[in-house]
């Protein structure tokens, strides 16, 4: 009998295999579809819509898995969790001071008209 992290590693490259190839079959059936009748483009095949789908990635999202966040989010989590509270509250105002944001009673606290 095979481990079972075998199993497990055979059974995502298929399902991985099988999800680019619908992934593929969309964008092609899509590409197909749209872009002659609008804009007088040519069909594209299978292996084109592929590698429409890898240059989308790496234009749009980069080669990261991670995705956008970048390496600043790890370490602001570190310096977060080693804060007071006093410096967590401190934080919090000035990033709220920045974005524009209103917390608590000042939100709720109806906004007066100036007097004419």
């Amino acid at each position: 009998m095979k481990p079972r992290w075998i199993r497990k590693i055979v059974a995502f490259a298929v399902l991985a295999v099988l999800a680019a190839g619908i992934a593929g079959l969309v964008v092609m059936a899509l590409w197909n579809w749209l872009v002659p009748a609008l804009f007088g483009g040519h069909p594209i095949d299978f292996w084109q819509a592929l590698g429409l789908l890898v240059l989308a990635r790496v234009l749009v999202g980069g080669l990261r898995r991670g995705g956008h966040h970048g390496p600043w989010r790890g370490r602001f989590a570190a310096r977060w969790a080693e804060m007071s509270d006093e410096e967590r509250a401190r934080v919090r105002a000035a990033m709220q001071g920045r974005c524009g944001h209103r917390s608590g009673d000042e939100a709720a606290a109806p906004r007066q008209q100036p007097q004419a």
